[in-house]
């Protein structure tokens, strides 16, 4: 499908995303989270795409929502949620590739916590992140409550939220929100490295990798164990776990296919 409110395309495996309303910082309306969604989608469905890369156009990543429709007459924010960012936190999450964001400057609200919901997350150290939801009297959606007390406990989630206090890049990689801080003008160069990277790796087992980070947030110990079992064995059966052992046995490079 054409896209008007992001780019989309595919470079040496990957599914590159870029937020691209960047004349309103990226922030979403609903016609842009249905080109978000469609995308992840065609990363998940199509084979040749082996990783996943999210990054915004201009000097912002994301600010969230687009208040302008979010106050709409026939708008409702939860209606906006329900279609919009819920979808979109889903599909980062189910996709079975690995999702590296870039997050190249401001990221608010909405558009802080899909960074947060992805695998691995650089960000520019001139890039601030900001929980806003508590100025506008609601609460952090995108799945803010769920992975923000897992990611820096329950006081830090809190205060984060509650205060609305702009974090830097440097304090959400400290916090464990983000994997890196990187100078700015390097940002895209080492993000998409470790995409490019990834892409060639035995993806089969990093998707199965994901989907147990996913049940273990459930879990207990027990039945976590149970499942890695199950996950073990489907890795156990792929085409890229023997071209993994054959390479090693044979002392070559193994050629991955994520399958």
């Amino acid at each position: 499908m054409p896209y008007q409110f992001i780019k989309f395309e595919i470079e040496n495996a990957i599914g590159k995303i870029t937020l691209n309303r960047p004349d309103v910082l990226n922030s979403f309306t609903m016609p842009m989270g249905k080109e978000m969604q469609e995308a992840l989608d065609n990363c998940a469905n199509d084979k040749s795409i082996r990783a996943v890369y999210l990054t915004g156009e201009g000097r912002a990543f994301c600010a969230g929502q687009d208040l302008e429709e979010a106050i709409a007459p026939d708008s409702e924010i939860s209606k906006i949620v329900r279609t919009t960012y819920n979808p979109i936190i889903r599909k980062i999450r189910a996709i079975e590739k690995p999702v590296i964001c870039a997050v190249n400057g401001v990221a608010a609200g909405a558009g802080a916590n899909i960074a947060f919901a992805c695998d691995i997350t650089f960000a520019a150290d001139s890039a601030n992140f900001i929980q806003s939801f508590s100025n506008l009297g609601l609460i952090p959606d995108s799945a803010g409550t769920y992975f923000l007390p897992r990611l820096v406990g329950m006081q830090r989630a809190a205060a984060l939220t509650m205060l609305a206090e702009k974090i830097s890049a440097k304090k959400a990689e400290e916090f464990g929100l983000i994997w890196r801080a990187v100078p700015a003008e390097q940002l895209h160069e080492e993000a998409f490295a470790v995409a490019a990277k990834l892409a060639k790796m035995p993806t089969k087992g990093l998707g199965l990798t994901k989907r147990g980070f996913n049940q273990g947030l459930c879990n207990d110990l027990e039945s976590q164990l149970d499942f890695e079992d199950q996950l073990q064995a489907e890795a156990g059966s792929s085409y890229d776990y023997r071209e993994g052992v054959n390479a090693f046995l044979e002392k070559r490079k193994p050629e991955f296919k994520g399958e």
